[in-house]
């Protein structure tokens, strides 16, 4: 046979498709998308409708051959499972095109003429239909090399009770179901479900393609029984044959999904090599490279399985941030910067790596501050949740202003800066670690609560639209957009931004956390010798204002526990805690000259 995998068709309920009409209308969905055709030394498709209803002699189930690993090893191949499971999610993408189609019910309630859930009920309780099944397939497989399985309908179960059965020199490089039955209750396939709860070791991914219009997809994705394999929908038009395997291979994502399978990607270009040239960073991205960097250098200090699941997210939060800077560069008609070029790669590519971004992006003291407090106090690899210990933290950042320029001192002071911070505002409770982090969160609730009017008061006019154009392409939230807001936030001041932080639309906790950031950089700044912003200080006293005017008008009329009151209580004893620390530290600005009535 040619190199490369074998294609095996597991046919659903009836003759099972003795034309072999599967394979022209796939054929023909393959060259559609620039892909060869099938081969016919590349597909096997074993015919065993007969093997379903009768049989000579016994037959005895073909035995696992594909043990399940022990819970440390089960973990290992999970994750790298997920992992070859999103690369291609990412190729396929995750649009779904969803026409109405008017009068779709009634076509699929009619066409139907057999009843598929239960010859797959059949097959799975009827023991010698269903070694005879097995073994058909099996023997007409080889012993050795890569096999992509595709089943449809009845197939799809076979396809699962048979992936674990396979000799062990075969190695499946994918496996895609396409109408199954697997979900729905009525081919009752408990014990199936049950010994897949983790993929198999032999398996390279699972998709499950499923239509609304068709029925025996329950309505619904296999994702709901075995949650570790992808689901994808399509839709093609609600005729009788909606539920035929020849409609589900002419899709292009279904066709798409086999041909990488069969022949790889049909691109050979990398988006790194494109329209990149030496052109400096502008600030924003000089913000999402100085945290890839750190991201980096705290990966180095992590261990074993943390160490794993933190590089995972890093790749996969990486190519996000990269792809977005591109993409914003192409739509704003700017060069491609090469420092962010060369950061590039292929995430359908399961085994492309990220590459860290070069040290050496020097700051001044002031302008590095902010950009290090949001670092060492920010999850910057949102949405995924990985924490890590205070060590690695401190050493990772010390890394990091020794790489700047700034010397390591410098990274300690930072983080003992914040540390400094967030116990000013626990008081004697300590800090609440859930609450100190709720930076992203907070910031996208203070946006969202003012309608970016706090942002663009602390930013200034000439910054606030640079800031617009920033958020408008990266928005408030995710790993980008968060970096941005939460260091404007920590530098803004004005009505703007204490309306905001009053606003019953932003919690006690997103107060705490915006803050906390700006007492830090207040500390920082006494630390080394810096001069201080007043801004912090009349943001501070607005705040209390406005929160203390906003608890008295509602005091009066509404009960004492009312959730409003106690979170304003609560606003209120922050601001005074970190007013009362700046009082006490000589940190108050200096009363404004008045003018002389000379002057006047």
């Amino acid at each position: 046979m040619s190199a490369g995998p074998v294609l095996l068709f597991l046919h659903g309920v009836g003759t099972g498709d003795v034309e072999d009409g599967w394979q022209v209308a796939l054929s023909g969905a393959l060259v559609r998308l620039g892909y060869p055709a099938l081969e016919p030394d590349r597909w096997i498709a074993p015919k065993y409708a007969y093997a379903l209803r009768n049989g000579d002699g016994k037959y005895r189930v073909p035995p696992i051959t594909v043990k399940q690993p022990g819970k440390d090893d089960a973990r290992i191949n999970r994750r790298a499972f997920e992992r070859r499971t999103s690369a291609m999610e990412y190729r396929l993408g995750q649009h779904e095109d969803l026409p109405n189609w008017p009068g779709a019910g009634t076509v699929v309630d009619v066409a139907f003429e057999t009843n598929p859930f239960k010859q797959a009920h059949n097959y799975l309780h009827d023991e010698q239909a269903r070694a005879r099944v097995l073994t058909r397939v099996l023997d007409v497989l080889p012993d050795s090399g890569e096999v992509l399985i595709v089943g449809h309908s009845l197939g799809s179960v076979v396809a699962a009770d048979l992936v674990r059965r396979l000799p062990a020199g075969l190695n499946v490089v994918g496996m895609i179901t396409i109408g199954s039955p697997l979900a729905s209750g009525s081919v009752r396939a408990t014990d199936l479900r049950e010994a897949m709860q983790e993929p198999p070791t032999n398996l390279g991914w699972w998709i499950n393609f499923w239509n609304g219009f068709d029925p025996v997809a329950a309505h619904r994705g296999l994702s709901s029984v075995m949650p570790w394999l992808l689901d994808l929908r399509v839709t093609t038009p609600p005729t009788p044959r909606v539920h035929d395997a020849v409609e589900y291979l002419s899709d292009p994502r279904v066709a798409e999904a086999i041909g990488y399978a069969m022949h790889g990607s049909l691109s050979t270009d990398l988006v790194r090599t494109v329209n990149a040239v030496d052109v400096p960073l502008d600030a924003d991205e000089r913000v999402v490279l100085l945290a890839l960097r750190y991201a980096h250098l705290v990966a180095t200090y992590l261990k074993e399985d943390q160490q794993d699941r933190f590089t995972g997210a890093l790749r996969a939060i990486q190519s996000e941030a990269v792809e977005a800077m591109l993409q914003r560069r192409d739509v704003e008609r700017r060069p491609r910067p090469e420092l962010i070029a060369q950061l590039a790669f292929d995430l359908a590519d399961p085994t492309a790596e990220a590459t860290p971004p070069a040290p050496g992006m020097y700051l001044t003291k002031e302008d590095a501050l902010v950009q290090l407090i949001v670092l060492a106090s920010d999850n910057f690899l949102r949405p995924f949740d990985i924490g890590f210990s205070e060590s690695v933290k401190r050493q990772a950042m010390r890394d990091l202003t020794a790489e700047l320029g700034l010397g390591s001192v410098l990274g300690g002071d930072v983080l003992d800066a914040v540390d400094r911070a967030e116990k000013v505002l626990a008081g004697s409770k300590g800090p609440n670690w859930i609450r100190i982090g709720a930076m992203g969160a907070g910031a996208v609730a203070l946006v969202v609560a003012t309608g970016g009017i706090a942002l663009a008061a602390g930013a200034g006019l000439a910054g606030a639209a640079a800031l617009t154009s920033a958020l408008a392409a990266f928005g408030p939230g995710g790993m980008i957009g968060g970096l941005i807001t939460a260091g404007t936030l920590v530098t803004a001041g004005g009505g703007g931004i204490a309306f905001g932080l009053a606003s019953s639309g932003t919690s006690s906790e997103a107060v705490e956390s915006i803050v906390m950031r700006q007492l830090a950089a207040v500390i920082l700044r006494q630390k080394l010798d810096l001069e201080q912003d007043p801004a912090v200080w009349h943001l501070l006293v607005e705040t209390e204002r406005q929160v203390r005017r906003a608890h008295e008008r509602l005091d009066e009329y509404s009960d004492p526990k009312s959730p409003v009151l106690v979170e304003l209580r609560k606003k209120i004893q922050l601001v005074e805690r970190a007013l009362d620390f700046m009082r006490e530290e000589g940190l108050e600005p200096a009363a404004e000259p008045q003018t002389s009535s000379a002057a006047r």
